[in-house]
């Protein structure tokens, strides 16, 4: 059975930081790509970072560019966003993924809202 278990989410205020992390069993997770997706009520679910299976490469989405960092351990099977410089605009579900060849599973996300 695949599991995708964020942690880390809560209430943080404009400036602060946040440490998501997403443990992964069920899978053998050096094979796969990981990434931390989020979604606001009424919007599609956005692609916010992503990092290879050997954790080479990251690409970031340009809002979060210099702010937020993607990180894996595949001794641990988990990847980690660290947020830093939060905005009220990061307020989401944040969701991390995996994904091999046509294979890809969803965690069941963690809020993460930024206010005063």
């Amino acid at each position: 059975q695949v599991q995708l278990v964020e942690s880390g989410g809560g209430l943080v205020q404009p400036g602060g930081t946040l440490r998501l992390s997403c443990a992964a069993s069920g899978i053998t997770f050096s094979m796969y790509a990981m990434s931390w997706y989020r979604q606001t009520p009424g919007k599609e679910r956005e692609l916010v970072a992503s990092i290879t299976s050997a954790g080479g490469i990251t690409n970031y989405v340009d809002s979060v560019k210099g702010r937020f960092t993607i990180s894996r351990d595949n001794a641990k099977n988990t990847v980690n966003l660290q947020m830093n410089s939060l905005k009220p605009e990061d307020t989401a579900v944040y969701y991390c993924r995996a994904d091999w060849k046509r294979l890809y599973y969803w965690g069941q996300g963690t809020q993460v809202t930024v206010s005063s």
